[in-house]
């Protein structure tokens, strides 16, 4: 059975105070400087004239569409002295987020490295057969495919106060921009996560994307989306509900058509690979009950905190989950691996892609030695916030459940 709202902030409650924060519970650039909080230090500027990756030649065929990397991230600290405050959600924070300006700082390289984004949509087709097929991936020469993902952009209620903003609206411009209330009270409208930030990055620098690509938020249920709260199991007595339906439905809406594209992270944030199959259906259902509504239908899994149904060994036709979720529509499913720069398979059935987390952990694991795979895309030293503890990631040595969620993998790159 699906958690109800009391258990799920029960156990938030138990998981914080014992200083574990989910993986993947959290979840863009430059804010405004007529908007910037007070007392936040001002992100660096994403416009401020990266250096450019030379000029691209003509579009050439990408040899493996199989071995794109991709990076995700979960919801960008805003102000770094509320989330990095000691309490007990501190190493959470830091093990499992960025800041504003280490985003800031991250785009820029990357598009002096030649990476231009792509969808995963650019990599595999569906034919008439049902069979999954490559595509045919033309990239300029010079240039090398990206793929880009957010985490669970809910902005959920544990991390109210603690220096996120708050949700995502459509501005008066039609544009995706966050609310954010800073430690003063005051709110503000302007770019305070990924999705803003890079907006306002691609509105500068148009050849960092191909065909118009953005990214793909990975969405679970339980507390809402986009900071609405639109579940109906957990909060349709709330007399806001359907104003937040219709709120959260014209934010999806003005995303899809600027080119941001929408995964299943499952409702309840559940480790697939540990439910049984009725607890999967059931999980499932709710998501497409109560989210697919507003984001539209998709046909791509991304797997909480990376744990796939198979490891990375391929799926069989005795795979009751994989067979369930390919039921539902779904033709492409994402693990995480922060030890190798692309990793893919690509069957009749299906396509399967690695993630790498961009987080603390991460972080300093390449500035350590021990994973330098982030180097592959950016200096990590010189991207790390100073706002940022000595310590660089928290104290948690594997990836906790989020409220209502399951834990994962102990594989400490396992944070989706």
């Amino acid at each position: 059975m699906a958690p109800s709202r009391r258990q799920i902030l029960l156990t938030g409650s138990a998981l914080l105070g014992s200083g574990l924060l989910a993986a993947c519970s959290s979840e863009g650039g430059t804010a405004p400087a007529s908007s910037s909080p007070a007392g936040t230090p001002a992100p660096s500027s994403s416009s401020a004239a990266p250096a450019g990756p030379g000029p691209a030649g003509e579009p050439v065929a990408w040899p493996n569409t199989a071995l794109v990397p991709h990076l995700f991230f979960h919801s960008l600290v805003v102000d770094p002295e509320r989330a990095f405050d000691g309490d007990h959600k501190e190493a959470g924070y830091l093990d499992f987020m960025v800041t504003m300006d280490e985003f800031a700082a991250i785009l820029p390289q990357l598009y002096a490295k030649g990476y231009v984004l792509v969808s995963p949509h650019e990599l595999y087709e569906v034919g008439e057969d049902d069979v999954v097929r490559p595509k045919t991936l033309m990239v300029p020469e010079n240039r090398t495919p990206l793929v880009f993902s957010l985490d669970d952009c809910s902005y959920y209620l544990y991390m109210e106060g603690d220096g996120f903003a708050d949700r995502l609206i459509v501005d008066e411009d039609g544009r995706v921009r966050n609310e954010y209330t800073d430690a003063d009270g005051t709110t503000h409208v302007g770019s305070y996560d990924m999705v803003p930030m890079l907006d306002d990055f691609l509105e500068e620098h148009p050849d960092f994307s191909l065909n118009g690509a953005r990214g793909v938020l990975a969405m679970t249920g339980y507390e809402g989306v986009f900071g609405y709260r639109t579940s109906a199991r957990e909060f349709g007595d709330s007399p806001t509900f359907d104003a937040d339906v219709a709120a959260a439905t014209e934010v999806a809406d003005a995303m899809k058509a600027t080119g941001w594209e929408f995964a299943s992270h499952t409702w309840g944030h559940r480790t697939v690979p540990k439910l049984e199959l009725d607890e999967l259906q059931r999980d499932l259902e709710l998501w497409h009950g109560e989210v697919e509504p507003i984001l539209g239908p998709t046909d791509m899994m991304i797997y909480p905190f990376g744990a796939d149904v198979a490891r990375t060994g391929k799926y069989e036709a005795d795979n009751e989950r994989y067979q369930y979720m390919r039921s539902l529509g779904y033709r492409s499913f994402f693990l995480v691996d922060g030890t190798a720069k692309a990793w893919g398979q690509l069957e009749p059935g299906y396509y399967r892609g690695s993630r790498i987390n961009v987080d603390g952990i991460s972080l300093e694991a390449a500035i350590s030695g021990k994973r330098p795979v982030l180097d592959e895309f950016f200096d990590s030293r010189s991207v790390l916030d100073p706002a940022r503890p000595a310590s660089i990631r928290g104290t948690q040595q594997s990836p906790a459940a989020p409220p209502g969620g399951q834990s994962g993998s102990a594989s400490p790159s396992a944070t989706g």
